[in-house]
């Protein structure tokens, strides 16, 4: 799955023009280097999003295409 769509459907960020535009901006970093909206998230990954106050570093538990409000959330897991 893109990134920019897994951080939209794990809620990590709201939308997915605004995830697409962090990824342009070199905001979002995967294993340590910046990636590209269109990077294939594996399970395992490490994402890290430097928006706002303080950083966000999570881990990538699973992939699913859909994802209720409730599912979302376990689709990560936040680090630090």
């Amino acid at each position: 799955m893109r990134l920019d769509k897994y951080l939209k459907i794990s809620r990590i960020i709201k939308r997915r023009t605004v995830a697409n535009e962090a990824c342009d901006a070199g905001r979002v970093t995967v294993n340590g280097k910046p990636a590209r909206a269109s990077y294939d998230v594996k399970v395992g990954d490490t994402i890290e999003i430097a928006m706002g106050t303080h950083p966000i570093k999570a881990e990538v538990l699973s992939i699913n295409e859909y994802a209720k409000k409730d599912e979302a959330a376990m689709m990560y897991k936040i680090i630090e």
